[in-house]
């Protein structure tokens, strides 16, 4: 064994989506045998000392009886997770003179196991963007994240399986070949739906409205009693929506890799999220957050649908929690010492009955409700929140005669090339990353891009003055009718188109 020095790894750390590069310090002097790890850790962090104590001594060298003081810096960014295993491995090898290599532009990440094995570790994404953007361009990762790791381009990949394979190739002994992925996801096969329109008999109401809401990414609420089919349309709103890019996949990857949510099947996200949480779900469940803040179910439908089944039974305070991610497309997790922003680009779709049994105006079955019982139903749902829905549509019972007939249904597939063609025709129009759909723009695209004729421009007026619309009311019908116009191919909004988007409308009750 050599003589004891000061060593230096790289590792990352992961702040929200976004990696922070953190140097693992590790220095051995004389004393009573001790290993400390200071540099805000967590608990993850503070066991890693067994974890990497047995590692070492398991994958044949040895493990220093002297002080081992392992600094992760900056001292001032909380650490968490077990990603720090390897290079505090690595660094004690450094450190104690069993190991001699160039580790100047290599970062470690990985968690070990008791033999010194490689296991998988979240967030691996997110942190080898971070470490190549910095110039670090080697990354040794667990060879179940290599894949994963390979999404970004240019990056040096190599897998390891373990800590004796690892410091063999450091050694030069045994080189690790480097990663290349055998998949070109730039031509990945085309995503799967569980849920397809063809298999939804009538409602062509409600699926017009749900083309138009997929075209413009609006949010949309269905109302009708239980069994109408209000779940199956929602569930079939992925299936109508525009391929994810690949920029939009390796964002929405990222978060699921830092939630852990990531199919094993796949290293990256493919389809277009959907999430549909219960009305118990907690405001920090559905916003994001906790003691270390996690994306929440709406930061999880990033690209996707964000779909509320039972709309009014959900708490009134979590509710109020989406209106601003609604309007901003973000939301930011603050506390005490920090503050975290997770992406929130989300369609959201919600579905409600007309009143607490279900079947008010229902032909068929008596509603049992009050008038007062209701008003009460609907006053769960604030009118600034209804304010920032797009489409109110009404899912009335199916007769048995739509059920059963034999008339060919349009497929999603059908409706998803009307869907991207209007989406092709936005993409141009606003020439901009972070607007990619009507639904996205401000009042000044609103004003620039929303030209109507001069008999739609009449209706306009007229609606305003009838149903006492608010600013951000008129804005929306603006934005409704221009998605049904490009869904026309038209370069004007008309008349018809305008009159479809009011047809949209919130409607009272009672």
């Amino acid at each position: 064994m050599g003589t004891d020095m000061l060593a230096k790894v790289t590792s990352c750390a992961v702040v929200g989506l976004e990696g922070a590069l953190v140097d693992v310090e590790v220095d051995i002097s004389p004393g009573l045998p001790a290993f400390t790890i200071v540099g805000l850790p967590d608990k993850a962090v503070q066991e890693a000392r067994e974890r990497v104590r047995a590692a070492i001594r398991n994958s044949g060298y040895s493990f220093p009886a002297k002080r081992i003081t392992v600094n992760l810096a900056p001292a001032d960014l909380k650490k968490e997770g077990p990603a720090y295993d390897l290079p505090m491995a690595v660094g004690i090898l450094v450190s104690s003179g069993q190991l001699n290599p160039d580790l100047s532009h290599c970062v470690f990440l990985g968690e070990l196991a008791l033999d010194g094995k490689l296991r998988h570790t979240h967030g691996i994404l997110p942190m080898v963007s971070l470490a190549h953007t910095g110039g670090l361009s080697t990354l040794f990762v667990p060879s179940d994240d290599a894949e994963e790791a390979s999404l970004v381009a240019g990056a040096r990949i190599f897998p390891a399986e373990s800590l004796a394979q690892l410091v063999t190739h450091l050694q030069g002994e045994a080189s690790i070949t480097q990663y290349a992925s055998a998949t070109d996801w730039q031509r990945r096969i085309q995503p799967s739906y569980a849920f397809n329109l063809a298999y939804i008999k009538g409602q062509e109401h409600a699926k017009r409205a749900l083309e138009v809401a997929a075209a413009g990414r609006h949010s949309i609420l269905m109302c009708g009693p239980p069994g109408s089919g209000k779940t199956m349309l929602a569930r079939s709103l992925p299936s109508v929506l525009p391929r994810l890019t690949m920029e939009e996949a390796i964002e929405v990857t990222k978060i699921y890799s830092v939630s852990g949510l990531l199919p094993h099947d796949s290293p990256i996200i493919i389809e277009r999220p959907f999430r549909s949480p219960h009305y118990t779900i907690s405001n920090a469940g559905l916003v994001g957050g906790g003691q270390w803040p996690r994306p929440g179910e709406i930061s999880l439908s990033h690209y996707g649908v964000l779909f509320l089944d039972e709309l009014p039974e959900f708490g009134r305070a979590t509710l109020e929690s989406l209106r601003q991610p609604m309007e901003d497309r973000t939301v930011t997790v603050s506390r005490a010492r920090s503050s975290v922003t997770f992406p929130a680009s989300f369609m959201l779709a919600a579905a409600m009955n007309p009143c607490p049994c279900g079947y008010y105006g229902d032909p068929f079955r008596e509603c049992r409700c009050s008038s007062g019982e209701i008003s009460r139903y609907h006053k769960r749902i604030s009118g600034p929140l209804l304010d920032r829905i797009d489409i109110f549509i009404d899912v009335p019972h199916i007769d048995y005669e739509k059920l059963t007939e034999d008339k060919p249904v349009e497929t999603s597939e059908t409706v998803s090339e009307r869907v991207r063609a209007a989406h092709n025709i936005q993409l141009k129009r606003f020439h901009e990353p972070t607007m990619t759909s009507n639904s996205c723009m401000t009042p000044r695209e609103v004003k620039e891009f929303c030209t109507a004729e001069a008999a739609a421009q009449s209706l306009l007026h007229a609606a305003m003055r009838q149903l006492h619309l608010t600013a951000r009311a008129f804005h929306r019908v603006l934005k409704l009718s221009l998605t049904i116009a490009d869904l026309d191919g038209s370069d004007i909004i008309r008349t018809y188109h305008v009159a479809e988007a009011l047809q949209y409308r919130r409607r009272e009750l009672i």
